[in-house]
């Protein structure tokens, strides 16, 4: 296997922006400053690989027009995952360890607030059973905590817990939209959104893009003083029929987990978790104890960009390394309906 780093990461995240949901605008400045941490130009990057949604852009192949941002020529080798821009870093990776390409650039992107976020998203249930019926993110959701509480496995107010950490975590730092001190306490005043969620158990609508530069071997240690080297990737799907897997648990996010080995010594994991009970559910999947610090940016809670909020996880995980600040981190993405599928990337320095 073949040694492969994160090397560069930039990110952006924002209630609304103004523009294309091809979102080139935005992508731009992302690429720009990759180049900058890393002193490449765009000659440098031998792959290019996006994450995006046709659904979410109201318009088809709208991947390919974001690859304007790349620029038009020379040709790039370029490829797409209708998905999580994670998944693209794990098509880059791949790429990378066939021994074809040296070096790649991820980016994902996705403007939510072009339309309703959580009728758009029925699109990806089920075509036959579920999504006739238009059953929305959150209240799906809200089915799943509910199961939750009443199987005793968590309470409202270690949601509230969960969200009052993530909140306070986020204060100060620059690409959340959503942050600010509070307590459990304050969080459970608030009125009942989606019986048993508040609006806050919630992540925002979040428009944004991010991007993530791989370099393999000594191309990473010469652009980089402090590597975050990917020990261990992998990820798992469970069935996309909600009644076909228990919902409480996640059996993907633990297979995904045990291939890429043991997590000892992982001192932080941001965790991918759009809704507040789904942190407890993924710290029990993969195992976590209360010595591993969880999604210190914030996580998803404070900004949720679809197609880039699981790259950005990876990201963020990687900058801890990157800037020091920890040897072993975890970085999860998920996709899909109730953390149907599930990522999970193992960093070292």
């Amino acid at each position: 296997m073949r040694d492969v780093a994160v090397v560069g990461f930039a990110q952006r995240q924002m209630d609304v922006f103004p523009g294309s949901p091809t979102m080139v605008e935005l992508l731009v400045p992302l690429f720009a400053e990759c180049y900058e941490q890393t002193g490449w130009t765009r000659s440098d990057i031998d792959f290019w690989c996006s994450g995006s949604s046709d659904y979410l852009a109201g318009r088809s192949f709208s991947f390919v027009q974001a690859v304007d941002a790349i620029g038009a020529l020379p040709p790039v080798n370029e490829s797409h995952v209708e998905m999580d821009a994670a998944w693209a870093l794990y098509e880059a990776w791949v790429k990378i360890q066939t021994g074809e390409v040296d070096t790649a650039l991820v980016y994902g992107f996705g403007k939510s607030s072009a339309g309703l976020l959580r009728r758009v998203l029925a699109l990806q249930l089920d075509p036959y059973t579920l999504t006739p019926l238009w059953p929305d993110t959150v209240s799906l959701a809200g089915l799943q905590a509910r199961l939750g509480i009443e199987a005793g496995l968590w309470d409202e107010k270690a949601m509230a817990e969960v969200v009052a950490r993530s909140l306070t975590d986020a204060e100060g730092r620059e690409y959340p939209i959503r942050s600010g001190a509070t307590t459990a306490a304050e969080l459970l005043a608030a009125p009942l959104y989606a019986d048993p969620l508040r609006k806050h158990d919630c992540a925002p609508v979040t428009d944004g893009a991010a991007a993530i530069v791989l370099a393999a071997g000594d191309k990473a240690r010469d652009v980089c003083e402090r590597p975050a080297w990917i020990t261990g990737i992998a990820h798992n799907v469970d069935s996309l029929h909600l009644g076909g897997r228990e919902l409480t648990t996640s059996a993907s996010a633990t297979r995904a987990a045990a291939a890429v080995g043991s997590l000892d010594g992982v001192e932080i994991a941001e965790l991918h978790a759009p809704f507040s009970h789904q942190e407890l559910i993924l710290r029990e999947a993969l195992g976590l104890g209360a010595d591993v610090r969880i999604s210190p940016s914030g996580g998803a809670l404070t900004g949720n960009p679809m197609f880039s909020a699981g790259l950005i996880r990876i990201g963020e995980a990687a900058s801890s390394i990157i800037r020091g600040e920890a040897g072993r981190t975890l970085g999860h993405a998920t996709s899909g309906p109730l953390l149907q599928q599930n990522l999970v990337t193992v960093m070292e320095a």
